[in-house]
């Protein structure tokens, strides 16, 4: 049973919405300002079986940190492993980037933000 974060679109912070039945669908709601206007978030994930270790060395296969290309198709081999569907968002965010757009403005359109920093908030993760 997945918990999905969100970024609300509202007052820009981060909710977490537990869920039961990863096939009902999902009507979430700010947990700090009770708005309905979401965007679902990336979040940090754990597999349990060992499919995915991070520590291991050849997870980093082909990833060339200082070009955003590859990060992205690194993140996709990754999500691919995970066997779970990211969601439309995370593939639309990754594809953009495969194609050479610029990172941090898809990052900046997906939170909502303007391009403005989220530093500050305690209440971000």
């Amino acid at each position: 049973m997945p918990i999905y974060e969100y970024r609300c679109l509202a007052c820009k912070r981060r909710t977490s919405v537990f869920v039961r039945n990863v096939s009902a669908p999902v009507r979430a709601k700010c947990e700090h300002c009770r708005s309905a206007r979401l965007s679902r978030v990336m979040s940090k994930f754990a597999v349990h079986g060992g499919k995915i270790s991070l520590d291991d060395p050849s997870s980093m296969d082909g990833l060339d940190e200082s070009d955003p290309k590859s990060v992205a198709r690194w993140a996709r081999r990754m999500g691919d492993e995970v066997g779970e569907d990211l969601g439309p968002e995370f593939d639309d965010m990754v594809s953009r980037i495969e194609r050479g757009e610029d990172p941090e403005s898809v990052m900046n359109e997906a939170d909502g933000d303007g391009g403005g920093d989220d530093l500050g908030g305690d209440d971000d993760f």
